[in-house]
């Protein structure tokens, strides 16, 4: 009999086990991060049981309301999102908390307060689910400046402030990705005995790939840097392959695969959405800080996407994220579209200047 793999089997890391041995390299730290992520943990066992038996639970169809995005709520949204709120209120230590679902942020009260501020989507994607496709949650985790004082000016800060980012994804695995500052690990639920075991323990996504991701339905909108970047995806110019599109509609389960297999997410600007249509604090910001922790880029056409600064809770952003050359292939062209604009510009102020 081989002990030795016995061993091995026997010796999990636990996602709660991982968190206690990242703690104890902080002096001073008190294990509040730990409760709160337990808390985070929790929650997504929750949503994960539910969505499992969403069908059968006759818990699929709409809830009759419409949510601060005029997305019709289906009754898993609700659902997830107060489980979410009461799990994290519940953990005491937290004092706001900003929901995809809620128009408002949600102040804390004194008493069940604590130092953090998490920002999440409590179920991205959900329109998928009556067809089986994975979809999931996405939190960002912020510290607050003074815990006796909240105020959004705390939340409305850039990507780079945040502390810790992750989601959960509901498919044919349930599998918890995480980073707290210090690369990227994934953790997948093992059903029978209830825990997030490590399994994909320090993730670095491929400097290069082979995969875009995107949806090529709005190509008729597109600006001239993404049409020309699909372009070349399609029709490389320098004797490479062509790149495979895959896209599948749900932003956990489309940057899972761009973090796991290399390529490139997109989901740009266009005329239809100037400002982009995926959210800044809970969707772009998260998965910008998973992608830089574990090797990758990303860009929003005009920055790190990290350094952007909200200015509500709900802003949208275009987002280009992945592989670090892929995304630097995009940022070229856009700094290209940039030269040329500018360049127009001077040119015409010099032609009036002639007049």
């Amino acid at each position: 009999m081989d002990h030795s793999a016995e061993a091995h089997q026997t010796d999990l890391m636990t996602i709660t086990r991982h968190v206690l041995n990242e703690q104890s390299k902080c002096p001073g730290s008190r294990g509040d991060f730990t409760i709160l992520l337990s808390h985070i943990v929790l929650g997504c066992k929750f949503v994960c049981n539910a969505v499992n038996k969403a069908g059968l639970a006759k818990l699929i169809g709409l809830a009759g309301e419409t949510n601060v995005q005029g997305e019709e709520q289906k009754k898993l949204d609700v659902l997830s999102n107060e489980v979410f709120v009461k799990a994290l209120i519940s953990s005491g230590r937290t004092c706001i908390l900003v929901s995809e679902e809620d128009e408002e942020a949600t102040f804390v009260e004194p008493s069940k307060r604590g130092k953090y501020i998490v920002v999440f989507d409590p179920l991205d994607g959900s329109s998928n689910i009556d067809c089986g496709v994975s979809i999931g949650t996405i939190f960002g985790i912020y510290t607050v400046k003074d815990v006796e004082n909240p105020t959004l000016d705390d939340v409305l800060r850039p990507g780079t402030n945040m502390v810790a980012a992750g989601y959960c994804m509901y498919g044919s695995s349930c599998t918890l990705v995480l980073s707290t500052g210090s690369g990227v690990n994934g953790f997948t639920l093992d059903p029978s005995l209830g825990e997030f075991i490590l399994t994909h323990p320090d993730i670095q996504i491929p400097k290069k790939g082979k995969i875009y991701s995107v949806n090529e339905g709005n190509a008729k909108i597109w600006d001239e840097p993404t049409t020309k970047y699909v372009q070349n995806c399609k029709f490389p110019t320098d004797g490479s392959s062509p790149k495979s599109l895959r896209y599948i509609g749900s932003m956990v389960a489309d940057v899972h695969r761009t973090l796991l297999y290399g390529g490139i997410f997109m989901y740009p600007a266009d005329k239809k959405s100037p400002n982009g249509k995926l959210r800044v604090l809970y969707e772009v910001f998260p998965m910008s800080y998973l992608m830089e922790q574990a090797g990758g880029q990303a860009f929003t056409g005009k920055q790190r996407a990290l350094d952007l600064v909200p200015n509500k809770i709900h802003q949208r952003s275009p987002i280009f994220l992945g592989s670090y050359d892929d995304v630097q292939d995009i940022k070229a062209l856009y700094g290209g579209a940039t030269e040329e604009k500018g360049t127009k510009l001077s040119n015409g102020t010099n032609g009036h200047a002639k007049h």
